[in-house]
């Protein structure tokens, strides 16, 4: 964390390397069940055809997440504070901010999706052979208990620094892990059938959609910066001490500058993280297109581990193993963090809606902090304990996640146009793809609302 009081930001490399760290806590959100579940899944569906779309997903939304950031460091504002200040019909909040509630909850049944996918790779790896029940009390289930306490252990500190560490070395782990994967199915002569050529490479590069676009759409959701993180990005901002760099908003030259300095570092955090998550992203669908596509599998409640560990068969007999320490790391990192990042939320949003007052000082909230960390974790178990189906949960999640997304454009564009201080505004070429990147976003979402009502 930063130093009290208002500052400069670095110039030199090694103290902006020293400021970054909500981008990699995003990246350790990211890459969890939209890049190991719904990408391998497009892959195995559509093959190579939807390269394009997956890094279109990937990049595309950066550019709305900086612009809540740059609203947040400049305002000193969490993201709901901000959509709370939408124009528009208001009941105790703004509309938008019951548009996040409505995300929320689908959110929270995607993170039980992703507690009951840890459960059913530890039950896999066969630690706990012998010691299966039946019905609710299946191995898969009680590991997913397990999974959420030692969720809740790491995180009821509340603690911004523990979150940071923690995600950046699962980012570490992971991305090492299907990055070789992906280079020994190229190197391997056992897998010379499924290679992928450049002109694979170059097919997924052209535009064209399929008939059925129903999982890919719920994809795009997901992978990259979907709008749970993009909702997210500000509060680890803030977290950082960008905003308590910059200090109290007031229109000198001076504070003006400090923020531009700040709005730099947030810029540079953000692109780097959507470079490693992009990276990683690709990798899993490339997994996906050529050993699951090219062998027919598919990826169900059902068959989940199976199929996905096909991805894995470059590595030879230890192929299995090594993807299921590798999917424990993924869904284990974006667990923890994905449910940091939701107790902020609901904290958050139980002040906003008014069932609590705001806490009055740091250490108020850092309690409040704690509690919320115990009881996401706690109720995620709890649906995946009385629903189970994994990749359905997480789907449910794509889907509401996709919906949110024309609405956070419209934020980001109102933030842009009526909230942001002049001095502070993008040039033209920024706000040109931002344009391109909100209206990709409402397409998405009103492509989905066109499916569920028809």
């Amino acid at each position: 964390m930063s130093s009290d009081g208002p500052q400069d930001a670095p110039q030199d490399w090694r103290g902006v390397i020293k400021h970054l760290g909500p981008g990699l806590i995003i990246t350790a959100c990211i890459v969890g069940s939209g890049e190991l579940i719904a990408t391998p899944k497009v892959g195995a569906e559509y093959g190579f055809s939807l390269l394009w779309f997956i890094i279109a997903g990937c990049m595309i939304k950066v550019l709305v997440q900086v612009e809540l950031g740059r609203f947040a460091i400049s305002k000193g504002m969490t993201t709901l504070e901000a959509m709370n200040t939408m124009p528009g019909p208001r009941f105790i909040v703004s509309w938008l901010v019951w548009c996040w509630l409505f995300m929320f909850i689908g959110i929270l049944f995607q993170l039980g999706g992703i507690v009951g996918g840890v459960g059913k790779v530890v039950a896999e790896l066969g630690w706990f052979n012998g010691l299966d029940g039946a019905g609710f009390f299946k191995m898969d289930r009680i590991i997913a208990i397990a999974v959420s306490g030692a969720t809740v252990a790491i995180l009821a500190s509340g603690k911004y620094k523990t979150v940071e560490i923690f995600s950046t070395i699962m980012v570490v782990f992971f991305t090492i892990a299907t990055l070789f994967a992906l280079g020994s199915l190229q190197t391997s002569p056992a897998m010379a059938e499924f290679k992928i050529s450049w002109a694979d490479v170059g097919e997924g590069l052209k535009f064209r959609l399929p008939g059925d676009f129903s999982t890919a759409f719920a994809a795009f959701g997901i992978i990259g910066v979907g709008a749970s993180e993009l909702i997210y990005y500000p509060y680890w901002c803030l977290e950082k001490g960008y905003a308590r760099n910059v200090g109290t908003a007031n229109p000198t030259t001076v504070w003006y500058e400090r923020t531009k300095g700040w709005l730099r570092i947030m810029r540079i955090d953000a692109w780097l993280s959507m470079v490693i998550y992009t990276g990683a992203t690709v990798a899993f669908f490339l997994l996906g297109a050529a050993l699951l596509h090219g062998s027919g599998k598919e990826v169900n409640d059902g068959n989940m581990i199976a199929s996905l560990s096909e991805m894995y068969r470059p590595l030879g007999e230890l192929g299995l193993t090594i993807f299921l320490l590798g999917a424990f790391v993924v869904l284990f990192s974006t667990m923890v963090t994905a449910s940091a990042s939701n107790a902020r939320l609901l904290a958050d949003g139980l002040v906003l809606f008014e069932r609590i007052e705001k806490p009055k000082n740091d250490e108020a909230r850092g309690r409040l902090l704690s509690k919320c960390c115990i009881a996401v974790p706690v109720f995620c178990a709890l649906v995946y304990f009385f629903i189970g189906a994994p990749v359905s949960l997480v789907l449910v999640g794509g889907v509401a996640q996709a919906l949110m997304l024309p609405f956070l454009a419209i934020a980001a564009l109102y933030f842009r146009y009526k909230q942001t201080d002049e001095p502070l505004k993008p040039g033209v070429v920024w706000t040109v793809f931002l344009w391109i990147s909100a209206l990709a976003m409402a397409c998405v979402g009103l492509f989905q609302l066109y499916q569920k009502l028809t």
